[in-house]
């Protein structure tokens, strides 16, 4: 029963706002002193069925789970699909949150295997990731909102861009460890071309417009790699703090880890869905994610500050796989009088 309810309050404890103290928000839920749920916490009282139903109903928890729970089984956390309205702002309060959690741990670290799409690099260019986040609703997912609609430009709004900002500024301010392949962004520009032959986009120009946006986004990845720094575009890299280590992957990278670590306390984010993620802190299960990534790093290339040549040959073979997709969409573009 100890284990099940250790479980438990681990997982409540994890779904809390950052400041909100778990004894008091068992004490609120369960209608107990303080004392009592102190005493909940140190498993030196057992919780009752009813207060089992009562928490697990709460922060929709199944208790199935928590009691089949073996070594082959983990528990996730995720945001179900219906409980996103598919607007930019809300997709990033969702991952401003869990970074807001990392931001309290002591000294965090993360690492990250890159599939792709580097959303947060991506934060830098709010227009790519307003594209990024359409595409998925109207063609991943198909939500009926989306069907007639053509994509168009639109200004990103205040809430939404300082949302963003704080993303990159949680981001770039933990030491990260990252490793790339050479697919980078090679998805993104497809879709781009697709939207582009299938007549998508409100103003079929914009397809170029977010090719030369593309181009911007290597050129600052580029300067961070070499500085070995993160930092927001169109302001200055930092004298310290900020760390950098980009890795090249020169096969492929099965899928997208974002790996967290503090004193006492370790955490996996797993892309899911395209766009969604799930999160775990099974021990058992990050520690073996974990080992997969060191594994991976070990047959990876350190490309930051270091190996230019490796690192502008990188960058190269990127800048030139956009220049080709703008080439194919600007060779289609009609001719205006």
């Amino acid at each position: 029963m100890e284990s099940i309810q250790d479980q438990l309050l681990q997982l409540i404890k994890a779904k809390l706002p950052v400041g909100d103290s778990l004894g008091n928000v068992l004490s609120d839920t369960l209608h107990i002193s303080t004392d009592a749920a102190y005493r909940r916490m140190r498993n030196e009282t057992a919780l009752t069925i009813d207060e089992l139903k009562r928490l697990c109903k709460a922060f929709d928890i199944s208790f199935d789970s928590l009691i089949q729970l073996q070594k082959s089984n983990v528990i996730f956390r995720y945001t179900p699909l219906n409980a996103y309205d598919f607007s930019l702002e809300s997709y990033l309060e969702g991952i401003l949150e869990a970074f807001e959690r990392l931001k309290h741990l002591e000294d965090p670290k993360i690492m990250l295997t890159i599939n792709n799409t580097h959303f947060f690099q991506l934060l830098n260019f709010p227009q790519l990731v307003r594209f990024k986040l359409f595409f998925w609703a109207k063609t991943h997912l198909q939500i009926p909102d989306y069907k007639n609609v053509l994509f168009h430009h639109e200004k990103t709004t205040e809430r939404a861009f300082e949302l963003g900002k704080s993303i990159l500024q949680a981001y770039n301010t933990t030491s990260s460890v990252e490793i790339f392949d050479p697919e980078l962004m090679r998805g993104f520009l497809r879709q781009i071309l697709y939207y582009f032959k299938s007549n998508q986009f409100e103003e079929p120009s914009y397809a170029l417009f977010l090719c030369d946006r593309l181009m911007m986004f290597s050129a600052h990845l580029r300067a961070q790699a070499d500085l070995g720094k993160k930092f927001i575009f169109g302001t200055q890299a930092p004298a310290n703090g900020n760390t950098f280590e980009m890795y090249l992957n020169e096969t492929i990278n099965a899928d997208s880890a974002f790996y967290y670590e503090s004193k006492g306390k370790q955490g996996l984010f797993l892309s899911h869905n395209i766009m969604n993620y799930l999160q775990t802190t099974d021990l058992q299960y990050v520690q073996d994610a974990k080992q997969v990534i060191d594994k991976q790093l070990v047959n990876s290339s350190l490309i930051s500050v270091v190996n230019e040549r490796e690192r502008n040959n990188f960058f190269l073979e990127f800048e030139r796989t956009i220049l080709s997709f703008r080439k194919k969409i600007e060779a289609d573009i009609p001719e205006t009088d």
